[in-house]
């Protein structure tokens, strides 16, 4: 095999990707993170609004009144 120039467009994608893009100098984290995601784990669990089961609910009545739409909500998903 032989090794091809690399195109002067390559090059300079590199040299831009290298200035915007410059190594990492310090990788460590300044500080835990396991604290602040304790503390998220141990807050009031997340409320789910009413408009969210009325629109469940509405869904759920639609496919039971029209079960040949459930393939067209299939391929929405």
């Amino acid at each position: 095999m032989t090794e091809e120039m690399p195109d002067p467009n390559e090059k300079e994608l590199r040299a831009l990707l290298k200035r915007e893009f410059p190594p990492f100098e310090e990788a460590e984290l300044p500080r835990d993170l396991w604290p602040g995601m304790l503390r998220r784990l141990d807050a009031q669990p997340l409320r789910v609004p009413w408009f969210d089961w009325a629109l469940a609910a509405a869904v759920a009545a639609a496919l039971l009144l029209f079960p040949s739409a459930v393939p067209a909500l299939l391929y929405q998903l």
